[in-house]
């Protein structure tokens, strides 16, 4: 997990241009600064989206349930190309087709480990089997399932703590897509990405 934490992430104005870049360790330290991130929903024929449990060794919100795979492209890295690594790395998937349904820019900290997320974050749906093979690996992953979008918007309302707080946008712009949507390889506009939970 370490030198994942000297990875360079793409820094990014409140419209998600381009303004240089840092490590992954500088971006997280309070107060955080806006960078570029993914989200990836893999989503089943009956529509249940694959939730992971982030690993014990997490720099940022260990144990919390979160969406399929987080990550962060190399500053110029296509979206598509960077969330088809991370997949395969956190969880052992072949290369998927990636759609953009929305940009969610948020802000939360983490009071466990004194980390930020401060992000413009792209949400990436994926059409998956339900019988996804899948090999996640332990460093990334502590658990998998399968959850209806609805049962789970509810649980956030009850047990919120339970979830990385990233997990309750990313899901409504999987329910409620914006238009027009961005390609992968390009930002949304940055009136799709209104929210900062937490302020700043």
């Amino acid at each position: 997990m370490t030198s994942r934490e000297e990875h360079l992430v793409e820094l990014v104005d409140d419209a998600g241009h381009a303004l240089g870049e840092a490590t992954v360790a500088a971006a997280h330290q309070p107060p955080g600064r806006l960078h570029r991130a993914f989200s990836v929903l893999l989503v089943d024929p009956d529509g249940r989206i694959l939730l992971q449990q982030r690993a014990a060794v997490k720099t940022r919100f260990p144990l919390r349930w979160a969406n399929s795979c987080c990550g962060h492209p190399l500053p110029g890295q296509s979206l598509a190309e960077a969330a088809n690594r991370r997949l395969a790395e956190e969880l052992g998937v072949d290369p998927v087709d990636l759609t953009e349904v929305g940009v969610y820019v948020y802000y939360a900290e983490d009071p466990a480990t004194g980390r930020v997320e401060f992000e413009y974050d792209h949400v990436l749906r994926a059409e998956v089997p339900a019988a996804l093979p899948t090999r996640p690996d332990p460093e990334e992953v502590a658990g998998l399932r399968w959850v209806d979008p609805g049962e789970l918007t509810a649980d956030l309302d009850v047990d919120p703590r339970a979830y990385a707080p990233w997990l309750g946008g990313v899901v409504s712009r999987l329910l409620r897509p914006a238009a027009p949507v961005a390609s992968p390889a390009r930002p949304a506009p940055a009136d799709q990405a209104p929210e900062r939970p937490g302020g700043r």
